[in-house]
């Protein structure tokens, strides 16, 4: 039996929009310990696609970490598998904040060395010794409580578009990047209180155990992160202390929390807070594009990707032979001062 997909991109695309039914996107997280993660990736591989599930998900001895989308035909059966699960029993299943049904179309089940790369020894510390979980009401009263430093764990491009009020944003491009940087700051600061925060939690998850390792005391996390965060905002109809749009690891690319528009394009200074990547798929770099730019630019990041989407395909093709999404791993920083210029 064929345990992973084999099945043209375009031809899942397409499947995916002619669906009937409609779906709902989630994630969910834990660390525990997997002996056999390839055993258990092999058995979520099968249990999954019996129930049409697309999404992304990474098993590792350390525990599993998932971005997905379920038929809301199967969500139940879902649901009652994941929370009976050894591995994954009442964990939160985290919804998304704005949901088209279309942010994933196959299901890709993945065996990694960790499912966060994080660059620590796990080894050395107890990483189930983490902070406090608060929810929504704790997290925006312990904001107001003298000595405290809010961080927010994500990388730039994330929290270019959206962040907590008063945050410390770690100019970064990776949650590795940013592990020592943090350390090192908060090591100089000594504040009372230390607030992480991050998408859907798992990144507070493993750092709030490594300060604590690390002598913090008072570290506290939000439950679920900034999506779980929003849906008791707009339940409890509190203020949301996060402002803009929340950047998420899918094709819808980010959600909208708030009407505030904080970013700006990275092409001509406009404000704009939706990310793309650039339409050629040699270059592939995300970055901010308003809309005025996107009809300008035909959805890329320069004239000359815009000169390459012109060639024919075979032509492409060959430009981008051994490069393929050469930008993949690039993340955009605006510059005011400058277009994107990117040559392929």
């Amino acid at each position: 039996m064929i345990l992973y997909n084999k099945i043209d991109r375009r031809e899942l695309k397409l499947r995916l929009m002619q669906e009937n039914f409609e779906r709902r996107t989630l994630s969910f997280y834990r660390f525990v310990a997997i002996d056999d993660p390839q055993k258990y990736r092999d058995e979520l591989f099968l249990k999954l696609t019996e129930m049409k599930v697309f999404g992304r998900i990474y098993v590792a001895t350390e525990g599993i970490n998932a971005q997905i989308s379920v038929p809301l035909p199967e969500y139940e059966r879902f649901k009652a598998y994941i929370q009976q699960h050894l591995f994954t029993h009442d964990v939160l299943l985290n919804e998304a904040i704005e949901d088209n049904g279309k942010s994933f179309y196959k299901l890709k089940i993945l065996v990694k060395h960790k499912i966060l790369s994080d660059g620590l020894d796990n080894s050395t510390f107890d990483i189930y010794e983490v902070g406090k979980h608060l929810d929504a009401v704790g997290y925006n009263h312990k904001l107001n409580e003298p000595g405290t430093v809010v961080i927010d764990l994500r990388n730039h491009y994330e929290h270019e578009v959206g962040h907590f009020e008063n945050a410390i944003l770690p100019d970064v491009d990776t949650y590795k990047e940013s592990i020592p940087v943090i350390v090192d700051m908060l090591k100089e600061k000594q504040p009372k209180n230390i607030m992480l925060y991050c998408t859907g939690g798992i990144r507070c998850e493993k750092f709030s155990a490594y300060l604590r390792h690390q002598g913090f005391e008072q570290v506290f996390q939000l439950k679920g992160g900034v999506i779980n965060y929003v849906h008791q905002v707009r339940e409890l109809k509190l203020e949301s202390k996060f402002k803009g749009k929340n950047f998420v690891f899918d094709d819808r690319m980010g959600e909208r929390v708030t009407d505030e528009i904080i970013a700006r394009c990275h092409q001509c200074g406009e404000p704009a807070d939706t990310h793309v990547n650039c339409a050629n798929d040699a270059c592939h770099l995300l970055f901010i594009q308003c809309e005025a730019c996107a009809a300008q630019y035909n959805q890329c990041c320069s004239d000359d990707c815009m000169s390459v989407i012109q060639l024919p395909d075979e032509v492409q093709k060959q430009l981008r032979k051994g490069k393929v999404h050469a930008n993949a791993h690039h993340k955009s920083r605006f510059d005011n001062t400058k277009k994107i210029n990117i040559v392929v």
